[in-house]
This record gives C-alpha cells, structure tokens and sequence, in this order.
C-alpha cells in the first residue's frame, strides 16, 4: 500500500502535472512547426535555390549513381544522406526561432515586478524632524 500512496503524491505535485501539461502542448508546437516548415518554408527555400531537393542530396557507398534515393535504398546501396542532415538542420533553426519567439511573448505576457524605491518614504517621527529643522533655518535667516 504504501507504494501506492508515493505515487498519489509524486503525481499529484504540480511539477508533474506542468510537465504533462509541457509534453502534450510541445507535441502540438511540434506539428505546427513541422507544417510550417514542410508547407511554408521548404517550398520558399526550394524556390530561392532553384528547386533543389535536400532529401534527394546522398552520397552512395557502393560507387554506383541512383537519381534518387528511394532507388537507392532500393537497390539496398548504403547511403550517405547529407540533404536529410541539411534539412534537420534547417528545422532545428526553425524550431529554435520559433521557441524564441513564444518565450519572448510569454515573458511579456508576464507581470512585472513593481520596482520598489530605493528611498523609503519618511516615517512620521522623520517627518516632524524634518519640519522643526526647516522651521528653525527659516527663524535664523
């Protein structure tokens, strides 16, 4: 039982949960970013440099020439698929912008802490004080 009872208390900690919570909304981050990148991006970065398919960019260990890598593979030839390396690369970067941006909104979203004056205001005994010694400069002059 008391098995049990840890794990009702180490699931029910908020920490827990909020990583939950982080895991299923980053899944869904995860897809939007991925659209963004295959459906977006890609076709704009293709068009900038003529058309070029990364994932058809490899390098085949047997010496032989295969238009694409699907045949490749096919042929059962190993492959060095630079383009797919060049492609994560290009979403990790997406990514990461992206990330940056939402962290950049979050904080702004986030309340700030009141800056606290660096001079307290006097208290009402200071006040006094203050007031007799005015009023004695003023009785001299």
């Amino acid at each position: 039982m008391g098995f049990v009872s840890e794990f009702k208390e180490f699931i029910s900690k908020g920490n827990v949960l909020d990583l939950a919570v982080g895991v299923i909304i980053g899944a869904a981050f995860g897809k939007v970013v991925t659209s963004l990148t295959d459906d977006i991006l890609m076709p704009i970065l293709s068009l900038f440099t003529g058309g070029v398919d990364f994932q058809n960019m490899f390098v085949t260990l047997d010496g032989k020439s295969y238009i694409t890598l699907e045949e490749a593979r096919k042929a059962g030839s190993a492959a060095l698929t630079y383009g797919n390396f060049i492609n994560a690369i290009i979403y990790f970067l997406i990514i990461a912008f992206a990330i940056f941006w939402v962290v950049k909104a979050a904080n702004s979203i986030k309340k700030k802490p009141v800056e606290v004056s660096a001079v307290p205001a006097p208290t009402a005994d200071q006040q006094l004080l203050m007031e007799i010694r005015d009023s004695l400069r003023t009785n001299r002059g």
